[in-house]
């Protein structure tokens, strides 16, 4: 069983940067696939960046340059480090790990393994 626990929201003014922690339990962190979604209010949950087993990472088009996702497998944390916030990345963001090596089905936020609870950025204008 793994537990994640995600940190470091809060509010930021627009432009401004937060870097989110995702701790994990267990001792098969390095075997998962480890990425961040995000739940805007009122909006379907969106997948945001992933970093595979591998240490290759993707990312959705609105954070490709603004955000860097990071894993330390000797921490069993997974990072996101999000510079130039804007307003519309306010929302609930959530850390996820999923076995397997299916960066599609990842994205797609299938069959994850596990899910953190979330943290809340607020981006402020």
């Amino acid at each position: 069983q793994v537990q994640l626990v995600e940190s470091g929201g809060g509010l930021v003014q627009a432009g401004g940067s937060l870097r989110l922690s995702c701790a994990a339990s267990g001792r098969t962190f390095s075997t998962y696939a480890m990425g961040w979604f995000r739940q805007a209010p009122g909006k379907e949950r969106e997948f945001v960046a992933v970093v595979m087993q591998n240490g290759n990472t993707y990312y959705t088009d609105s954070v490709k340059g603004r955000f860097t996702v990071s894993r330390d497998n000797a921490k069993n944390t997974v990072y996101l480090q999000m510079n130039g916030l804007k307003p519309e990345d306010t929302a609930v963001y959530y850390c996820a790990a999923r076995s397997g090596i299916s960066i599609r089905a990842f994205q797609d936020g299938a069959d994850m393994d596990y899910w953190g609870k979330g943290t809340l950025v607020t981006v402020s204008s």
